[in-house]
């Protein structure tokens, strides 16, 4: 099986879709003549030319409220913003016009659109570039929301949701464009609202999304040194979310520990942590653990940065103490 970067998945999806579907296009900025900011719209331009992949201005409500406009109309834009930081300048159109529009004009509109690029922390790009926004989004009806970890996933959701007749909020990792994995060659679509094992265990569940998947399996393996067998699950969509596979694994090991890149306070985490400990309660023997950003706005310094974020050693530790060791 062929093994490919998260950015290299990504751009097989729109390529894919792009081929299938002459209403699928393509806009934000940098994407057409730059090839993107991260260069996932590579060739993309060159092979469907300027009506199907679109250079925008920066004015990120305006191509927003364009492609929601569109998508109305029957196309099925894929909206790049070039940082979900950004694209809080759209909150508006995207909580207000996408999510609400199907609803409100009694199912007589449609709006097939999926907003897409990194979310959440990279390196050296302080608060305003760095912040986790999928609780924000998940916080709506009417919007989908999915954040991918491996570049099979990227490109199966990624695929999903550009076929999905209601607006889908894709979020990528900006670090994990560069990272590895197998994609087969042929045609394949991830269901929403289906976690994955990624790892079998039957100590604790640690259960998590996007980029921390990788410190979480790295996290895993320092505690299979301890003898210490670490189950990891993969939410992938959170928004619908998989509540059986989260509920079935910790009844299986009766103890969880949750990962989220985002702030603490009214977080996916934390919902999470609630489902489970509402339907799960008889099943638990350690109340479920968050490991979170601090809630803090991410400092500058790399140190600090590092220090803000969740790692190998805060979940260790939190495992640690939901085993009561």
């Amino acid at each position: 099986m062929p093994i490919i970067t998260t950015r290299e998945a990504i751009r097989q999806a729109m390529d894919e879709e792009m081929s299938r579907d002459e209403n699928v296009i393509l806009m934000g900025e940098e994407v057409a003549q730059y090839n993107g900011a991260y260069k996932v719209s590579q060739g993309l331009y060159d092979k469907y030319g300027e009506e199907r992949v679109i250079d925008t201005p920066i004015t990120e409500s305006g191509f927003a409220g364009v492609g929601i406009g569109a998508a109305m109309a029957g196309l099925r834009p894929i909206v790049e913003f070039m940082t979900f930081n950004f694209a809080l300048q759209a909150f508006d159109q995207i909580v207000n016009n996408a999510a609400k529009m199907r609803y409100m004009s009694g199912g007589q509109f449609k709006v097939p659109i999926v907003f897409r690029g990194p979310n959440g922390p990279a390196e050296y790009l302080a608060s305003q570039h760095s912040q986790a926004t999928q609780t924000f989004f998940a916080h709506v009806p009417g919007l989908k929301v999915v954040a991918p970890a491996t570049p099979y996933d990227a490109k199966g959701l990624l695929k999903t949701a550009i076929r999905d007749d209601n607006p889908v909020i894709f979020l990528e990792g900006e670090l994990m464009y560069s990272w590895e994995g197998e994609v087969p060659e042929e045609e394949y679509t991830i269901e929403f609202g289906k976690a994955d094992i990624k790892r079998e265990g039957k100590d604790v569940t640690i259960i998590t999304y996007s980029k921390p998947l990788k410190v979480v399996l790295e996290s895993a393996k320092e505690l299979e040194k301890d003898g210490i067998d670490v189950e990891v699950l993969d939410l992938r969509s959170i928004r619908p979310l998989d509540e059986e596979t989260i509920l079935n694994s910790v009844k299986k090991t009766n103890r969880c520990v949750i990962v989220d890149e985002s702030w603490p306070f009214v977080s996916v985490a934390s919902h999470v942590g609630w489902l489970i400990s509402n339907k799960t309660f008889d099943y638990l023997d350690a109340p479920v653990e968050l490991v979170t950003n601090e809630d803090v706005p991410m400092p500058y310094n790399h140190k600090l940065e590092l220090a803000a974020q969740p790692s190998v050693d805060k979940i260790i530790k939190a495992v640690k103490k939901v085993l009561y060791i």
